[in-house]
């Protein structure tokens, strides 16, 4: 028997969000954006594909600072966009692909939680770079948990 330290979480009950938002892109043209329910704020993007651009890898991370962590990152949402995919995305009504979970109960009541679309360039040679979005979309929580049936 080893002592290995438990790093599964608190014992107490810990927050758990949900995030629906809306992306639109149109990797040609450059235009590129994600708004939430909550803002009307664009993100924008500018054009990537090139001769040496296989696909991209997007993802929608969280940032957010809380009492017990200066910074928290999750990401939420993912895409693999293969070269000669349809560049005009228009994703409507998006649900959060992963969990939303902070180890204590800093997203209740959290006005500053701040929403950025990031991806990865996976190229047919060379490094691989991570590129993040000219901008963001800050949003506040509730400041009460809500009951929902089913998400």
């Amino acid at each position: 028997r080893k002592n290995v330290e438990d790093f599964t979480g608190p014992r107490e009950r810990s927050d758990l969000g949900f995030v629906t938002f809306d992306i639109t892109a149109d990797i040609l043209n450059g235009k590129n954006g994600l708004q939430t329910f909550w803002s009307e704020n664009t993100l924008m993007l500018f054009f990537i594909f090139d001769w040496n651009v296989k696909q991209l890898f997007l993802y929608l991370s969280a940032e957010y600072s809380t009492k017990n962590n200066a910074l928290n990152q999750v990401v939420l949402w993912d895409k693999i966009m293969l070269r000669g995919d349809n560049p005009r995305l228009s994703l409507k009504d998006m649900k959060s692909k992963y969990f939303f979970f902070d180890d204590g109960n800093g997203l209740k009541g959290n006005r500053n939680i701040t929403l950025t679309l990031s991806w990865n360039v996976v190229p047919n040679a060379g490094i691989l770079p991570l590129v993040t979005g000219s901008g963001h979309v800050s949003v506040p929580f509730p400041d009460t948990y809500e009951t929902t049936k089913s998400y």
